[in-house]
């Protein structure tokens, strides 16, 4: 009898990580979901999933869902999705050094955390698959998203040196780069924006009046907008194909981008990017 492939997924609340948990449980993957809030979980856990409380900020709560992961799957881990992130607007010289911590801290540290405490699960199996969910963000820098930026460069930084450090092993890593995906995301943005940013005497103040716009705007802000469903497609190819891609562009505009940034001197790209 074949046994289901095990994928734990961070942030199944809304948008990636829950399009991704439904059709790989549906495609018969054995889905632990998490979420950060305890009233997703218990959402979540009503629908079906198998759902574990997971705070990407709190070392504890990593800790705790990983033993309570490995508890449920006897010890078994084939596929991590790290999908769980938020994106803190603001302009850079506007970021605090607590709220930039606080982004890193759950899009890179927590991130990191929990992909180091499965890897030893991984390398006792002889194979696994770490799939992290980047951005177009982490290829170029825009405006006024300096600390989400900051921490998806990072993020790539650190999935590119783990894939090195890596080979050989049969554990793949791979990253996803959405663009502009249909998500509650801009809506957590705008909340987090509104508390920790001090707009009002900002030197900033005008340009913040069209990014306030761009957030509140109801359905897609972007041309080329696609459903989370699209990210889940490179998901399943990740996690299903012999030899996985190091990284899997989703959108127009991440192609767009990944190709300017190979073939136009940095000033261009600049000039293109302050106009985005």
């Amino acid at each position: 009898m074949t046994i289901a492939q095990t994928i734990l997924i961070t942030g199944c609340s809304s948008g990636i990580g829950y399009d991704a948990a439904i059709t790989l449980k549906n495609r018969g993957y054995n889905v632990i979901a998490t979420a950060r809030k305890p009233e997703d979980v218990a959402r979540l856990s009503e629908r079906g999933f198998t759902s574990l409380q997971l705070d990407l900020a709190d070392s504890q709560s990593i800790q705790q869902a990983v033993t309570q992961m490995l508890e449920l799957t006897d010890g078994r881990c084939d596929a991590l999705f790290n999908n769980g992130a938020f994106g803190q607007a603001g302009a850079v010289e506007d970021l605090s050094r607590d709220v930039l911590r606080y982004q890193f801290e759950t899009n890179l540290f927590g991130t990191h955390e929990l992909t180091n405490l499965l890897l030893p699960v991984m390398r006792k199996q002889g194979h696994g698959r770490i799939i992290y969910n980047s951005s177009v963000l982490g290829l170029v820098a825009m405006r006024y998203r300096g600390a989400y930026n900051a921490s998806k460069f990072a993020l790539e930084g650190l999935a590119d040196t783990l894939r090195l450090e890596l080979h050989g092993t049969n554990i793949h890593i791979s990253l996803i780069e959405p663009g502009p995906i249909l998500t509650n995301f801009r809506q957590n943005s705008l909340a987090l924006y509104k508390k920790n940013i001090d707009a009002e005497h900002s030197v900033h103040k005008e340009n913040y009046t069209a990014m306030e716009e761009r957030l509140e705007k109801e359905g897609a802000a972007a041309t080329f907008t696609l459903p989370a469903s699209a990210v889940t497609v490179k998901v399943i190819h990740a996690l299903e194909a012999k030899r996985p891609k190091i990284r899997y562009y989703v959108t127009f505009p991440t192609y767009l981008f990944a190709t300017l940034k190979r073939i136009l001197p940095v000033c261009w790209l600049d000039n293109l990017l302050r106009k985005v």
